[in-house]
């Protein structure tokens, strides 16, 4: 399994660095860091480019994927690779499909306060048009111990049982403990008989996986924690809930992305402001690669 790292020589590269090997390191995973410099194009400001621009330019992206590499631990496989290209969220879209990685891996903007997000402009491209899950690390992430807890937004929308599954499958995979989240705010006219409806939804749901788990050759998923928080707002529901610093949060794409491409919808928006851990968007209607 590889992970694609999209690279840039600041604070949200080392961010998205800290959190890839923290996702590899339980998962036999190895990690390419893409560093995206822009191809010669009369847009350019050097342009045709001066004797010996491209060698000083490519020397430079290699000091700086270097600087990527050393932060990388000795137990988890890392590649550097320079990439040219007209768009950088273009770019690492086409290497991750090119390199059959699991997910691409990108930081937030150093705007962000208290470890939550600021979406830049290149994460807010691939978060609305990316074929292989984005994993997002919030500004100032360090951890790169491996993955402790997965949890999954769920609900009882069309593409939720979908998004379970991948859920279960890389709990089931990684070993790790499975929660299922769902988020309801009383300002968007949530009645409370969601709760429960959401509740039952997902409870029948894992009964139905464990089902298909012991006919097959993997192992059960152990019992998942099943929450349903509420709040005033979406904001406030994800802060009354307990995140552990190991912990990811798996979302689903909105309803309005295209087959198989991400999407991020209003509602992943606004637990954005409020979360303190990283998330991964997937895809819609995608299928997890076995690995």
């Amino acid at each position: 399994m590889r992970y694609v790292v999209g690279y840039t020589a600041n604070a949200r590269g080392h961010d998205a660095v800290h959190l890839a090997v923290a996702l590899a390191r339980n998962h036999d995973a190895s990690l390419d860091l893409v560093l995206v410099i822009p191809e010669d194009s009369p847009f350019n400001a050097v342009y045709p480019p001066e004797t010996g621009y491209n060698d000083i330019l490519n020397e430079q992206a290699q000091r700086w994927l270097d600087e990527g590499l050393a932060q990388v631990p000795a137990d988890v496989t890392a590649r550097a690779h320079i990439r040219r290209g007209d768009s950088e969220a273009q770019t690492l879209i086409e290497v991750a499909v090119e390199m059959g990685a699991a997910a691409l891996v990108i930081g937030a903007t150093t705007g962000g306060l208290l470890k939550r997000f600021t979406i830049g402009s290149v994460a807010s491209a691939l978060l609305h048009s990316s074929p292989v899950p984005v994993a997002l690390a919030p500004h100032g992430y360090q951890r790169t111990e491996p993955i402790t807890r997965l949890s999954c937004g769920f609900g009882t929308r069309p593409g939720a049982d979908e998004l379970l599954d991948v859920a279960v499958e890389s709990a089931r995979d990684r070993g790790l403990p499975l929660r299922l989240v769902s988020l309801l705010a009383l300002d968007g006219g949530n009645s409370p008989g969601l709760a429960d409806a959401a509740w039952v939804h997902a409870a029948d749901r894992l009964a139905a996986d464990q089902l298909a788990a012991v006919g097959g050759s993997a192992a059960a998923t152990p019992e998942p924690e099943i929450v349903v928080a509420q709040g005033r707002t979406i904001e406030e529901a994800v802060d009354r809930l307990d995140w552990e610093d190991g912990e990811i949060l798996l979302i689903g794409s909105s309803r309005l992305a295209q087959h198989r491409v991400t999407f991020l919808g209003s509602t992943a928006n606004r637990i954005l402001r409020a979360l303190p851990v990283p998330m991964i968007v997937v895809p819609r209607d995608y299928s997890r690669q076995s690995s």
